[in-house]
């Protein structure tokens, strides 16, 4: 079953540049909020070698039609090169919630 909502996953270098994203995207009502945590350890492969850095995670609610949207509004402030931007299905939640979400984004 799909509500037609998603929780978007973005890593990002520090906090202060996951505020900056999140700022980002709320002011065009592409989310209706946005959870930074600050400290993450991260260990992945990036063109060919191994590498260990500390990011903040940014966990968004939003809706699935907008994710298209979302991306290139996350990629015009992200300073990496390739950033996490990927997208889960919410499946159950509160209507409350939902209704909450749906009314803060763009419609």
């Amino acid at each position: 079953m799909s509500t037609g909502y998603i929780i978007v996953l973005i890593t990002s270098p520090s906090a202060q540049v996951g505020e900056q994203i999140a700022q980002a995207i709320l002011k065009e009502k592409l989310a209706a909020c946005v959870n930074i945590i600050p400290a993450i350890h991260s260990i992945y492969a990036w063109k060919g070698k191994m590498q260990n850095d500390e990011e903040a995670l940014l966990v968004v609610k939003s809706r699935a039609e907008l994710f298209e949207q979302l991306v290139p509004a996350v990629k015009a402030v992200h300073p990496y090169e390739v950033p996490e931007i990927i997208a889960l299905p919410l499946i159950l939640g509160s209507q409350d919630y939902l209704d909450w979400i749906t009314t803060e984004t763009q419609t």
